[in-house]
């Protein structure tokens, strides 16, 4: 569990491959405005958590109990990055005394389904994880592109993520699990329940290959009075690729949640380009 900077309390849910260390830029960009405060995913080395079949998906929200309980937070903003955004649903839903607002950052849709491809990935995640990492790198390289136009920039930007996910390796068993658990619930439900100010955050029409903006936005039809902001000449790592900006639309939203706590169902907005 890592607590960086001072302000209103966030907490970052990583997404699929578990490693806070995979979102330090966004981290420490939000630092700036905010504590923000991130850990790992049950299943990853530290987050002193098994990730089991059996236990559900719910263990996640028992984590961030624990993680909440540790730094002494009461009431925080959550934002959930991919996969992360349906543990943050879960989570306000579940605890709706403990979220003053919600970000859900490139995640996938409450009614989100795999892909023919995908489901190989889940069934044998070992032995078609060369095959995941190449596709990958293919699905994210024209965000990249966008998002960091310079080269010798977009060179140092390769050697951080490099670095990063060197010193935080992924097990494809572990994401496997994640996402069979999720597969088995209902987050339509955990939108409908939810109470908190919601900002629902994408990247860019067509850069995000990983999760469809269509399906991130699907949340705006399913959470009371949410809105929704999009980063331009990003895709799924704007968290990332441009942090600074990123961190300053999800701060700029926190904030204004802290003078509003409470959102009426009417309220509806787009807050595209609030960087």
């Amino acid at each position: 569990m890592i607590s960086r900077g001072s302000g209103p309390p966030l907490v970052m849910v990583p997404g699929i491959q578990g490693r806070w260390e995979w979102q330090r830029p966004a981290l420490e960009a939000l630092a700036t405005r905010c504590t923000a405060v991130t850990y790992s995913l049950c299943g990853e080395p530290g987050s002193g958590c098994r990730l089991k079949l059996d236990r559900g998906f719910d263990v996640h929200v028992e984590q961030l109990d624990r993680v909440l309980d540790a730094f002494g937070l009461d009431r925080v903003a959550l934002c959930g990055v991919s996969y992360g955004g349906w543990v943050s649903v879960r989570y306000a839903a579940r605890r709706p005394e403990r979220v003053r607002a919600l970000v859900l950052a490139s995640a996938p849709g409450p009614r989100f389904g795999l892909d023919p491809r995908q489901v190989r990935y889940v069934r044998m995640p070992w032995a078609l994880f060369p095959g995941f990492v190449v596709r990958t790198r293919q699905q994210l390289r024209p965000e990249i592109l966008a998002a960091v136009p310079d080269k010798h920039e977009r060179w140092r930007l390769t050697r951080q993520l490099l670095r990063n996910m060197a010193r935080a390796p992924i097990s494809p068993g572990v994401m496997s699990r994640r996402i069979r658990l999720a597969m088995r619930e209902d987050f339509v439900a955990d939108c409908q329940a939810v109470r908190a100010p919601t900002l629902v955050l994408t990247g860019e029409d067509g850069l995000d290959r990983i999760v469809p903006v269509d399906s991130t936005r699907e949340y705006l039809q399913h959470i009371r009075g949410a809105v929704q902001a999009s980063l331009p000449a990003t895709g799924h790592i704007g968290l990332v690729t441009r942090a600074r900006e990123w961190a300053d639309i999800v701060c700029n939203f926190v904030e204004a949640a802290a003078a509003e706590p409470v959102l009426p169902a009417s309220r509806s907005a787009d807050m595209t380009g609030a960087a």
